[in-house]
Formats: C-alpha cells, sequence, structure tokens
C-alpha cells in the first residue's frame, strides 16, 4: 500500500538476528521474511542490514530516515533504546501502543498503532510521507520531548534527588566544558554569521544581523586575546568585513541584510541599538590593536572614526551604554584618549535619566527593567574608568547592586523575563516562569567580570560561577542550555521547556561568557 502511493520508498530491515534465536531456531524467520519480500515484488522497496551496527553507525542511518517504524507484538514491552534513539534523531515515529510509546508520542510527538494493524501502519506512513510539514513539526517535538532525557539533564535529575536524601549536604559541581566553537563556524559563511538554526542546522533564509556579528567579533577577539590561535583571524575578518558592509556613507550601521546579501525592509527599524553594538565590537577589537594584524586594525578605525560622527544624535538608553563600552575600549591602549568627549555627553545622558527615575525603592535608569539590563552600570563603570568622574562610578556600582537584587538568589539567577518586564510601578507577587534569554545571562557575566576586577568585590566573583552555572543546568527546568555536543547554545529557558534551536544570538552569547569566565580563571 504505501509503495503504490511512494513508489520511491525504502524499507530498512536493520539489525543481526538475536545469537539465542540463532542458536535455537537458525534464519528462518529472516528467510521467510526474504522469501515474502520475493513473492510480493518488493525487493527493489527492501533492503537488510544483517548486522549489528555500533551506535554511530546506528545514529547515523537514523538521521537519514524519514519514518521509523517500532512495532512489537508484545504488549507488555516496556521499553526500547532503538525507539528512543529515533525520538532523539527526530525520526517521526510510528508505535504500537507500548507503555513507552504511550507516555512519550503525545501531542503530536509521533503515531500510536494498535497492534497486528497493518493497515493502520500503512495508512500513519502514507500520512506522514505525504505532509512534510506534519514530519517537521513532529521531528521538532519530539526533540523538544526527549532533550530533558540526555545524559547531562539525567544526571542532573539524579543529583538532584540524592541532595534531598542527603538534606542539600552535598552540593552540585559543575565543571566548565572546554571552549567549543564549532557550532558559530558551522553557522558562519564568508559573508557572516547567519542569524537563526533550526535546532542545529544553520537556516540561510533567515539572513544576517550586524547584532550576531557585531557580537560575534567580540568572542573570536577574546579568543584571540587568550590564545593568539591564527584561524581566529579568518573570522575576525570575516565579522569585521560584515560590519563594515552595513556601514552606510554617514557612518552609520543597516542592520539586517538577507540570505542574497541585500539590504532588507526591516532597516527602516529603530536601529540605534544596532549601531550601539557596531561600535562596542569595533571598540574591543581596537583595544587589541598591540596583537591583532595591521589589516584588521586598519579597518577597524576607518569604521570608528565614521562611526563617531553619528554618535550624539543617539538618544536610545542601551545604545549609548553600548557605544560608551566601544569608545572606551577603543581608547583603551590610546594615549590621546580621543573618545573622552563622547563618552562624557553620553555617560551624562545616563546620569540625566537616573536622577530623573531613582528613588528610594527603585534605583535604575528607566521606570522598568526589560533586556540587556546589565550593560547600562557597566557602561558607566567604563565612563568612570575613562574620566574619573566620581557620579559615574558611585551611580554605576548601586545600579548593578539594585539590579543584582532583583536577578539573583543566593544560588541562582533568574534573568529579567520576556514574559513580563519589571516596572517600577507594578508589584508582581509571582515573577514569570521561562522567557529567560542567554544573551541576558551573558551580558551580566560580562558586567559582574568588569565589576569585580574592578572593586574586588568577592560577591562579584560567587554570582559569576553561579551566572554561569545557568547554562549548565542551574535554572529552574534543571536543564543544559549549553549544547556540548555542538557547540551551540540553546535560544531560551521557557517554562516548560528549552527551546533547542542554536541561533546565533545565543550561541555567540555563551561563548563570550565562557571566554570571560576562562579569562578569569587565569588571572587569578
Amino acid at each position: 500500500k504505501i509503495v503504490k502511493h511512494h513508489p520511491d520508498v525504502i524499507f530498512l530491515i536493520i539489525g543481526k538476528t538475536h545469537p539465542e534465536v540463532v542458536k535455537h531456531e537458525g534464519e528462518q524467520y529472516r528467510t521467510m521474511l526474504q522469501n515474502k519480500v520475493e513473492a510480493l515484488h518488493l525487493s527493489n522497496h527492501v533492503r537488510f542490514v544483517n548486522q549489528y551496527l555500533p551506535l554511530p553507525e546506528l545514529l547515523e542511518y537514523l538521521q537519514l530516515t524519514d519514518v521509523y517504524l517500532f512495532t512489537s507484538k508484545d504488549q507488555n514491552q516496556a521499553v526500547s533504546g532503538t525507539f528512543s534513539y529515533a525520538l532523539s534523531c527526530g525520526c517521526p515515529v510510528v508505535s504500537t501502543a507500548i507503555p513507552h510509546a504511550c507516555e512519550v508520542l503525545k501531542n503530536e510527538t509521533g503515531i500510536i498503532i494498535d497492534f497486528e494493524n497493518p493497515d493502520q501502519i500503512s495508512e500513519a506512513v502514507i500520512k506522514l510521507l505525504d505532509d512534510d510539514a506534519l514530519r517537521n513539526r513532529i521531528t521538532s517535538n519530539a526533540l523538544h520531548r526527549m532533550a530533558s532525557t540526555a545524559w547531562e539533564n539525567a544526571a542532573l535529575s539524579h543529583t538532584l534527588v540524592f541532595e534531598k536524601f542527603f538534606n542539600e549536604s552535598t552540593k552540585l559541581q559543575f565543571k566548565i566544558p572546554p571552549i567549543n566553537f564549532d557550532h558559530t563556524k558551522k553557522m558562519t559563511t564568508n559573508f557572516g554569521i547567519i542569524q537563526f538554526s533550526i535546532i542545529n542546522q544553520p537556516d540561510i533564509n533567515s539572513g544576517y544581523t550586524i547584532d550576531d556579528n557585531a557580537r560575534a567579533l567580540v568572542a573570536f577577539c577574546q579568543h584571540y586575546e587568550l590564545t593568539k590561535a591564527a584561524t581566529d583571524l579568518k573570522y575576525i575578518r570575516i565579522y569585521l568585513n560584515f560590519i563594515k558592509y552595513c556601514q552606510q556613507p554617514k557612518g552609520n550601521f543597516w542592520n539586517y541584510v538577507n540570505e542574497k546579501q541585500e539590504f532588507t525592509e526591516q532597516n527602516n527599524e529603530n536601529l540605534e541599538d544596532s549601531n550601539g553594538r557596531a561600535i562596542w565590537a569595533i571598540g574591543y577589537t581596537l583595544s587589541l590593536s598591540n596583537i591583532l594584524s595591521e589589516d584588521i586594525v586598519n579597518m577597524a578605525q576607518q569604521i570608528m572614526n565614521k562611526a563617531v560622527l553619528n554618535v550624539q544624535n543617539i538618544f536610545s538608553t542601551r545604545a549609548m551604554a553600548f557605544i560608551i563600552k566601544g569608545l572606551y575600549y577603543a581608547d583603551k591602549i590610546s594615549t590621546t584618549k580621543s573618545h573622552i568627549v563622547h563618552i562624557k555627553i553620553l555617560a551624562d545622558r545616563l546620569v540625566q535619566m537616573y536622577r530623573h527615575e531613582a528613588d528610594d525603592s527603585w534605583n535604575w535608569f528607566e521606570s522598568y527593567l526589560t533586556y540587556g539590563n546589565s550593560i547600562l552600570p557597566e557602561s558607566l563603570l567604563c565612563a568612570w574608568l575613562a574620566t574619573e568622574h566620581e557620579d559615574y562610578k558611585l551611580i554605576a556600582k548601586s545600579t548593578f547592586d539594585f539590579l543584582l537584587s532583583k536577578t539573583f538568589t543566593d544560588n541562582n539567577i533568574h534573568v529579567i523575563s520576556n514574559k513580563g518586564w519589571l516596572h517600577k510601578e507594578k508589584k508582581i507577587t509571582i515573577p514569570p516562569v521561562g522567557g529567560e534569554q542567554p544573551i541576558d545571562v551573558a551580558y551580566t557575566i560580562l558586567a559582574l567580570n568588569k565589576f569585580y576586577r574592578t572593586f574586588k568585590v568577592k560577591s562579584y566573583y560567587k554570582k559569576i560561577e553561579i551566572a554561569f552555572n545557568w547554562f549548565l543546568g542551574a535554572n529552574h527546568l534543571h536543564q543544559i542550555i549549553y549544547n556540548p555536543c555542538t557547540g551551540g547554545c540553546y535560544d531560551g529557558l521557557e517554562e516548560n521547556n528549552v527551546n533547542l534551536n542554536q541561533g546565533a544570538e545565543s550561541t555567540v552569547s555563551y561563548a563570550m561568557a565562557r571566554l570571560t569566565v576562562e579569562k578569569l580563571l587565569q588571572s587569578r
């Protein structure tokens, strides 16, 4: 029935006959199957892979499979290893109603059929092969359903049980993963880093942004500063060239570029924050002028010279903060300190905003806490380091400590959720769960690092550890956000699941946080 609808279908029967079966019955069952295939004229559609497959090879077969069939006759069979592997590889599964399948294949995660019902098998397979969108939905749902069973998450679950029975006298210790740029490099073409990823597959249709390429430039500059790896220079040039490509004749930057390397209509939207991020990345690059090659430094300087012509016309809070940070880094190894005037103007605007909004119970620049909050106090700290203006230092520290009081408990971080910003006049009795973004955790770590290095307050160092552990599973779901297999980072922590897409923003944000921790560890 399936072949009539899909004449190019191939049915793989994979595996060696169990040794105990061979001992008592020989290969009569396999021979019967082969004879049946011949009798039904299905030889062009059925393949027997008569061998035991090591796990990597089995997983490769499963990743190439469009539909996986699990058809047990035993209604009491509890679980199946290959069933779990198939789900974890994103195979849409058609399964008889064993307990494991009934538990897992809910809410469009697969299709359950009755025992010994070949008509239902045919209908389910044809339905899946006819509908690419359905297969893709089931794949995504299955991957999200199985994510919590990954080894790292299973380890976390077991440890929580141990902690409970030991009355928390034993504490979970997280091991910092090795630095891994594999997914970042996979996301990067010769033009720039692609914006989004579907699970771990770059989605070229999402195009490129200067936001992501600016962050990627910072990350690879961080890595080059630590390792002097010559391979980093290739990627630094790619991201720097992208920023140059986006710079307009008047020195400002456009943000959105499609897969054909054309600017899109989205560039009519507010682009001040994107301009700020670009200047931050260029400034950070210039801070490494003494170790980077001359062509990179010259290009970065040319971009900066044009960009600073516009900085005093920017009033977005976070854009001003990114610009201050970029100008601070650009002047870091310069004897002329040519950007001090711009830093003061922008920092004074932030101070004015602070004085307008702050009161005894609200120590902040705005009447709300939204995204990327830690960049604001960090930028004022940079302004103080550049100018020694005492007000900048005092406001930087007081606002940062206020922010930390809203996002940290003794052992956890919960950054402001995009499901409900924190407002000055709106008291929230139960904070929203989920909606936490890796970029906010990463920016918190970058700011904590700057404050720790400046003030040597031990609590800042402790909070860096707490915040980084969020990526490793110290969050409300107790699930890992960093993907150690790919080097990518999942896109968000939601109320009941982790968003398994590994886009540029989250992946590069994790990389910046990881490299910040690495530099801090090396300096201690």
